[in-house]
């Protein structure tokens, strides 16, 4: 079960209490990571922690070969790993992931896509998503080489591209929303050594495919859909393979898979009606952890299969079958969300959000602006209580959010209502929430930019940000900027000449600090490599380990 450290330490406690681990696992170097680490540990009944960075700490004495399967008793049914998702209830919630749908998964794309020894993946995905698993283990299975982007590193098109050229990478995941970051950053036309690129996570626009095709030329652009629950993916579509008119399908169902799209009776729709889209086959997984009420309403019996005990996943997605027998996505038919491949579910956001003491109710949503680029708004309105003066408003309930949440779950505006809109049945009507406005955003006490230099990138934030002032205090992130957004205040700069690390401007996020270390191109240092290069020669691969589903 993988823990990001760079969440919010209450929600790794909750993680790891939710879970009950047999031991953690740490490679933490910082005294500040050894600190929370221990933390973890005490505060689940000391823990057991394995740090794999020290000497003598156990694990150097095990074997080096790799385990008979056979005598481990590991069966395919057995849980591969379990991962956390946004939950409705205001909890994320574990998926259980079996070995059987994992491996089903990573072989089906080894054969699909020719994957062998040759092959140069690169990983950089966050390890706390699921996506990261195939890009660990494709390239051990099929005896290729595995390189690792830095911490951050997937967020910097300079430093990709840098990473793509030198390393000679073949095989490249990309989110929709970050490849057009990519694309338009001008750094794609050098990765001649890429000959594919797989895109997941959210909606693959058409002008996204159409930009890729004219700047790699001759680099297969695949699509690929699935959610956490059937293990990574579970649909695939070659966007050069065949026609696909105005909008992107999410494909056809891959080795020992099944979808189906019902209609509300649970039949099957007709070519072209658009239904719930359900998921069967080997790689549905177990369920969720310590939610048995949960797992049985999205876990249902699958009647179209022949299998003993077999399940299918209820998505909360829509579809339609095209009559070649691709499939296309039309959407969520709940309040889940996708933005920049982030899975969110609003009601886990509104429920930490009414959790504060100003709040008596709230509501989030995600507005869609210029682009396609969406952000988080909360709604809410204060209880009857909290005194005038008392409610410092955004900043206080940002905080809070912060402290709970991820950052890609926290929203960037809040608007305080009287009271929110109803329908005429009595229901909200999220199409009448109004705009937000200047102070729906945190902002320092207006200061205007002072050098050449300031005001100069105050345009530029402007631009970016789609806000009407930029004061040298404001801080870019709680103006509702995010990493897509740092991309292209990133680009933007080096077309004027000017260079910043993407870790200088999540250290330095105002305007008086971000002039202060901004540097000329010329001035800049080389672009730091990448952690891991070439593994040791002779290095046993995974497909000397015979493998079953």
């Amino acid at each position: 079960m993988p823990l990001d450290p760079g969440y919010p330490w209450e929600r790794l406690k909750y993680m790891v209490e939710d879970s009950a681990p047999a031991v953690l696992l740490t490679g933490g170097r910082q005294d500040l990571m050894r600190v929370r680490v221990r933390w973890l540990s005490e505060t689940n009944g000391d823990l057991p922690i394995m740090d794999l960075s020290e000497k003598g700490g156990g694990w150097e004495t095990e074997a080096e070969s790799n385990p008979d399967r056979g005598s481990a008793g590991v069966r395919p049914e057995h849980l591969a790993y379990v991962i956390y998702t946004s939950g409705s209830t205001g909890r994320p919630k574990g998926v259980m992931v079996q070995h059987e749908g994992v491996v089903n998964r990573i072989v089906w794309m080894q054969k699909a896509y020719g994957v062998g020894s040759d092959e140069v993946i690169l990983q950089k995905t966050p390890y706390s998503f699921d996506v990261s698993v195939w890009e660990f283990f494709l390239p051990l299975m099929a005896g290729g080489r595995l390189v690792m982007a830095r911490p951050e590193g997937h967020k910097d098109p300079a430093y990709l591209r840098e990473v793509m050229e030198r390393e000679r990478i073949s095989t490249v995941h990309f989110v929709p929303s970050m490849l057009q970051a990519f694309l338009e950053s001008g750094e794609a036309e050098r990765c001649g050594s890429v000959k594919r690129v797989v895109c997941s996570g959210e909606a693959l626009p058409a002008g996204v495919v159409k930009s890729f095709q004219e700047k790699l030329v001759g680099t297969e652009l695949e699509n690929l859909y699935g959610p956490t629950e059937a293990s990574v993916d579970v649909t695939a579509w070659n966007c050069g393979a065949e026609e696909m008119g105005s909008s992107v399908p999410i494909g056809r169902p891959i080795a020992n898979t099944e979808i189906y799209i019902l209609e509300p009776g649970g039949e099957p729709a007709p070519v072209g009606v658009a239904g719930d889209l359900y998921i069967g086959g080997v790689q549905v997984a177990r369920g969720y952890l310590q939610r048995a009420e949960l797992t049985g309403e999205k876990f249902v019996a699958d009647p179209f299969s022949r299998r003993m005990g077999a399940r299918m996943y209820k998505t909360g997605d829509l579809a339609r079958w095209w009559r070649n027998g691709a499939i296309e996505f039309l959407g969520r038919n709940d309040f889940q969300v996708k933005i920049r491949g982030f899975r969110i579910e609003l009601g886990e956001i509104e429920a930490w959000l009414g959790e504060h003491e100003w709040v008596k109710e709230a509501v989030v949503v995600a507005l869609e602006g210029e682009g396609g680029d969406k952000r988080l708004v909360a709604y809410y309105t204060g209880r009857e209580d909290v005194k005038d003066g008392e409610e410092k408003g955004t900043e206080e309930l940002r905080r809070h959010m912060a402290e709970k949440l991820p950052e890609y779950m926290v929203p960037v505006g809040y608007v305080r209502l009287e009271k929110l809109p109803l329908s005429g049945n009595g229901k909200l009507d999220r199409k009448a929430l109004p705009a937000p406005q200047g102070e729906a955003y945190v902002k320092s006490g207006y200061e205007a930019p002072e050098s050449g230099m300031e005001t100069e990138l105050a345009e530029i934030w402007k631009e970016v940000l789609k806000v009407e002032r930029v004061g040298r205090h404001d801080n870019f992130f709680q103006l509702g900027g995010h990493s897509l957004l740092v991309i292209r205040l990133i680009e933007r700069l080096r077309r004027i000449g000017l260079q910043v690390d993407v870790h200088a401007l999540f250290a330095t996020p105002t305007i008086a600090q971000l002039a202060a270390a901004i540097r000329p191109i010329s001035e800049a240092a080389a672009i730091p490599p990448n952690l891991i290069s070439r593994p040791p020669k002779g290095r046993r691969s995974l497909q000397d380990v015979e493998l079953h589903v």
